[in-house]
């Protein structure tokens, strides 16, 4: 029987040449699945973002004709052609819109002495080095990809390492302007280069190739179609859209306590109070120390009939003195290391001597992640603890050597960016058969899925400058363009931040003022204190300093209960909105491209966004202003929130930005009030 390069199986199209095997595969109303490997088999093993078990659409077509073979599905069509390359033939891959014909995604053929488009360098056993490039085109923008502190949202010209690492979260989903995404589905360490010449994926070591193209039109369409793939997420509980209290950090239950009757005595709103790390005996172990937090259940029933959730921090981290340290890995529950001791870093932890070795439990391990969170039913949520802050769950290893790491799943170069998603799959599944009904996870990364679980990611460590407030912004527009829907930043930075310098006073306002139409709106910091102890806000184990709204003097602490009760009067239009997010997948902040794509101004804004379709807000960015230029998007008529005058859309405006203000703009047609009852 004479080999044959192309074959129709049941859900699309099986390409062989020489020893690679190439799979299309119809998902959803118009996505393609490409995966691809030189190894006898493909390893389904590996953690994948996609939701099990997708249906393959019964519109599905897929043909072959001669050296061509076809799938098309929906508004995309995929084509694998057989082309002669040199010595050798190879298969090059494109993608077009079925419905105008454009060509969407394109493999580009290297030199013709340089290997093929998929480029396989052989690693250890079936791991391979592997490159695939498509063709650049001129104007073309790029969104998504997780969340990066480069100060873009267009990220064409940019080179993306895909590691997991404080303050970077590498959720692999790309949107283009030319009306595609493309899903990354290879939980691989690796880069992806955004070039004026070309675009190329890399990995560092994988056994295959596994991506998904999806067609637009537009951006909301691709972010539906992301969700449609990937997971819904889940309707955010009412007490999570209000205000979150947060430092480093409440050592101690009296603490605790008197900060949040301190708010409760002022008639504060606040939705969440958050403990930090080190309210543990040792790190791994599972139990709260009682020394510190002697009644643990009162503690959580005085802050909740103050109407205030408990969150409290766990780290993934296991002291190697920790009373079951041994267990663990005897169990081989455990990220290994092929060089050196048991140990994925050298830190700080809670009833520890100095610096102690630390290893990470593997959440790549189903069991390792019910032996933690069984841990964690024995030492946290007898109390009643329901919210989970997952810190360093990265995992935060020091220094990040992926190719010295070993997995349940595997290599760390091939498996590592998962970690935090199966990290938080272990928190969610685990909380929901214990009944938690509306728990939320705070989480300091994420990958595809993520948004599946209560999981809401934060930016990480910044630092406290009007500079990193920038960044922030491009960043959380990135994340809402990874199909991240629950996201927040630390107000006023983590790190740095005098609470007397008259400097941080105004940055502290304006990222409150930003905050107030984030997703989620908390405060946090590693506060330093000029008049106070030196080692408040440098020593982690000694904490940092006041970080209460009233901390900065009462001109600050107006602004900020301005800011508090602005909050509650947003929170009915944010809840509609994480209904949407529930329903379709769109996430409530996001870039105006989404709500405007036609509008060509509106695509270039990098520095405001949408909250909802009918609110469109402009941070303050820069120090000492008192107003900000500001573009209103094409189609509709647009209102100030503190006034009634009536602007036109496809205009610019100077926006009054006094300290106390915000510009916000509301569509003319909406009917939203946000400013506060008089008398």
């Amino acid at each position: 029987m004479t080999p044959q390069t192309f074959s129709i199986s049941n859900t699309g199209l099986i390409c062989r040449i020489g020893r690679e095997t190439l799979v299309l595969e119809a998902h959803g109303p118009s996505a393609i699945r490409v995966r691809a490997t030189k190894n006898a088999r493909f390893d389904e093993s590996l953690p994948s973002g996609l939701l099990p078990d997708l249906p393959a659409p019964a519109s599905a077509e897929p043909s072959i004709d001669g050296e061509l073979a076809t799938l098309t599905n929906g508004r995309l069509r995929a084509e694998v052609r057989k082309m002669p390359r040199g010595l050798e033939p190879t298969l090059e891959l494109a993608f077009f819109d079925a419905e105008t014909g454009v060509a969407l995604l394109e493999e580009e053929m290297p030199h013709i002495l340089y290997p093929n488009t998929r480029n396989y360098d052989a690693e250890e056993g079936d791991l391979w080095r592997i490159e695939t490039q498509f063709k650049a085109h001129p104007g073309e923008r790029f969104y998504g990809l997780g969340q990066h502190q480069h100060g873009r949202l267009d990220q064409k010209g940019c080179v993306i390492d895909l590691l997991q690492m404080n303050t970077e979260v590498v959720i692999p989903f790309l949107v283009s302007s030319r009306g595609y995404g493309l899903i990354w589905n290879t939980p691989g360490t690796g880069r992806v280069e955004l070039a004026e010449n070309r675009t190329k994926w890399a990995l560092d070591a994988s056994p295959q190739l596994d991506y998904v193209v999806m067609a637009g039109p537009d951006s909301a369409t691709i972010l539906r179609s992301y969700a449609a793939l990937t997971g819904h997420p889940p309707m955010m509980p009412d007490w999570a859209m209000g205000f979150w209290q947060c430092k480093l950090r409440y050592s101690t239950q009296d603490q605790v306590l008197e900060v949040a009757r301190e708010y409760h005595r002022r008639g504060l709103p606040v939705s969440c109070f958050v403990i930090d790390f080190f309210n543990w005996t040792k790190g791994g172990e599972g139990r709260l120390n009682l020394e510190d937090f002697p009644d643990p259940a009162a503690m959580v029933a005085e802050l909740e009939a103050m109407g205030m959730r408990p969150m409290i921090s766990i780290w993934p981290a296991v002291n190697s003195n920790a009373e079951n340290f041994t267990e663990m890995r005897d169990a081989g529950y455990l990220i290994e290391h092929r060089r050196g001791v048991q140990a994925s870093s050298v830190f700080l932890d809670a009833n520890s001597e100095g610096r102690v070795p630390l290893s990470f439990y593997d959440a790549t391990h189903p069991e390792a992640r019910a032996y933690h969170w069984n841990r964690l039913r024995e030492g946290y949520t007898q109390y009643g603890f329901g919210a989970f802050w997952l810190d360093a769950n990265e995992p935060e290893v020091y220094p990040t050597h992926p190719d010295n790491m070993r997995y349940f799943l595997g290599d760390g170069r091939a498996v590592t960016n998962a970690y935090p998603m199966l990290h938080q799959q272990g928190y969610a599944e685990h909380m929901a058969a214990d009944g938690i009904e509306d728990g939320v996870l705070l989480s300091r990364s994420a990958w595809l899925g993520s948004q599946r679980y209560p999981v809401v990611v934060w930016s990480g460590d910044v630092h406290s400058t009007f500079p990193d407030l920038a960044r922030q912004v491009r960043a959380g527009l990135n994340m809402a363009m990874s199909g991240i829907p629950w996201w927040t930043t630390d107000i006023g930075g983590f790190k740095g931040g005098d609470i007397r310098d008259p400097a941080f006073h105004e940055l502290l306002i304006r990222w409150f003022q930003y905050g107030v139409f984030c997703p989620v709106f908390r405060l946090h910091g590693f506060r330093q204190d000029s008049q106070g102890d030196p080692r408040l806000g440098r020593e982690f184990l000694f904490g940092g300093a006041a970080n209460e709204i009233w901390s900065f003097g009462a001109e600050v602490e107006a602004h900020l209960v301005a800011c508090l009760e602005l909050r509650e009067r947003l929170r009915p239009y944010l809840k509609a909105q994480m209904a949407v997010a529930a329903e379709t997948g769109l996430p409530p902040m996001r870039p105006l491209l989404v709500d405007f794509p036609d509008d060509p101004d509106a695509v270039d804004i990098d520095d405001q966004f949408m909250l909802g379709p009918d609110l469109l807000v402009a941070p303050v960015l820069e120090p000492g202003a008192t107003a900000r230029r500001t573009y209103l998007p094409a189609g509709t008529n647009w209102r100030s929130a503190w006034g009634e005058e009536n602007l036109p859309g496809g205009s610019w405006t100077e926006a009054a930005a006094p300290l106390g203000q915000i510009p916000v703009f509301i569509r003319a047609t909406a009917d939203i009030d946000l400013r506060a009852l008089e008398g």
